[in-house]
């Protein structure tokens, strides 16, 4: 947002007039752990403006000191990532818990200006976009923690601050509990894959033989007999005009129903590779960051760079796909074929001779009509999400612009 004349009564301030940033801690790398304190890092923070915290790593309890307790971050904090291809994206915590944050994950901690207030502020596009253009270094953008504090912004009085903290937060709890039920669908939906098909308690279990450690009647086969890698691709030659394009950013967080329209020219990575409802769409670069989505009934035209693998379900319904292709087991098998010393990355070929389990057809079928009905509705939970946060976007800077007089909406009782 521009530095514009403001209404009386508001000021422009900077960041570190109102806020202090307090970067994360650099924990060691023998400090981590599979149980223990969880740690937030940037990978955590989301596209859509909240902190993922169902995939924290962890370092052991006894470590932890006083000196560590100015890197608590708790319900309601503010964070922001201060590196890397997300640099600029802020997130709040919404889980009943206590975190550490580490390095190069800042928290924003208001102290003269409203908690709810500076959070709608952040949040807001153009400050996203402001945060990230602050980063510098092409390979690897990065801001420190002057820069943020640099940044100006718009402050009204107390009960202004106010008034716009509740309009703005009408979105965001809408958002807010739409992002809860997608986290409950989707640990539903995986603890149902782990449950049947790596933990082998799926119904009727009870005294069944096993042969080559999987249930009587199932197998082990490579990916490629039940599913297809890289079905189609768009030459330039015959490609269309306009495409939607689907980046990085939204296959890391899941959210590919926010897809970018761009000429076919325009299109980063030489996008070729067109995507069909049902794929599953997986970053062949750095596989240890879990960079995968599935896509479901996207636009016409819809395109990812090569730089992804897609995966498309063949003898075996996508449901069932999608789970074997996010379970830690195939995210360990892609971690260790990956070759390349800066941006470990594996091939086509990778995908298609990974190891999976078949089960017997009358159970996909069950496990098919028991979860699809939930990734459709995390589908429709995301598409929600998106039209909230645009609206949340057209208001905002009219609302901390002082453009739309609050003087007259009165304060709830």
């Amino acid at each position: 947002m521009t530095q514009v004349e403001l209404p009386v009564g508001w000021q422009w301030k900077s960041i570190g007039e109102v806020c202090r940033v307090i970067p994360g801690f650099a924990f060691k790398s023998k400090d981590w752990t599979d149980t223990g304190i969880p740690v937030i890092k940037i990978k955590n923070i989301q596209a859509d403006c909240s902190v993922s915290t169902s995939e924290c790593d962890f370092i052991p309890s006894e470590i932890f000191t006083e000196k560590l307790n100015k890197f608590a971050a708790r319900k309601g904090d503010i964070l922001i990532a201060m590196t890397g291809a997300t640099a600029g994206k802020v997130g709040r915590i919404l889980a009943n818990e206590s975190f550490l944050i580490n390095q190069r994950v800042a928290k924003l901690e208001p102290e003269t200006i409203g908690k709810d207030f500076f959070w709608g502020i952040v949040s807001g596009r153009h400050y996203q976009e402001l945060f990230f253009n602050l980063a510098d270094g092409a390979a690897q953008p990065n801001m420190s923690g002057k820069q943020i504090e640099g940044v100006r912004i718009p402050v009204p009085p107390p009960q202004t601050q106010e008034k716009i903290s509740l309009i703005i937060g009408s979105y965001d709890n809408l958002i807010e509990n739409n992002t809860r039920r997608i986290e409950i669908l989707e640990e539903m939906a995986r603890r149902l894959y782990e449950e049947w098909f790596v933990q082998f308690r799926f119904p009727g279990h009870e005294g069944l033989a096993f042969e080559n450690d999987v249930p009587q009647g199932w197998s082990r086969v490579r990916l490629d007999s039940v599913a297809i890698v890289n079905p189609e691709a768009i030459s330039p030659k015959n490609a269309p005009d306009e495409i939607m394009y689907v980046d990085i950013s939204s296959v890391s967080t899941r959210q590919v129903n926010k897809l970018q329209r761009l000429e076919f020219s325009e299109a980063p990575g030489r996008a070729r590779r067109k995507v069909a409802s049902g794929d599953v769409v997986w970053s062949c670069v750095r596989p240890g960051l879990r960079s995968y989505a599935l896509i479901i009934d996207p636009p016409p035209n819809t395109i990812v760079s090569t730089g992804f693998a897609v995966v498309r379900a063949d003898s075996v319904p996508f449901s069932y796909l999608y789970q074997v292709l996010g379970s830690d087991q195939f995210v360990s098998y892609l971690d260790n074929h990956a070759t390349g010393a800066a941006y470990p990355a594996v091939k086509a070929s990778d995908f298609e001779a990974a190891e999976v389990v078949l089960p017997c057809k009358n159970l996909l079928a069950q496990f098919n009509g028991a979860v699809l009905p939930m990734l459709k509705m995390i589908h429709v939970l995301r598409q929600k999400n998106n039209n909230l946060q645009s609206q949340r976007d057209l208001l905002l800077p009219k609302l901390i612009s002082g453009e739309i007089d609050l003087s007259d909406i009165p304060m709830p009782i």
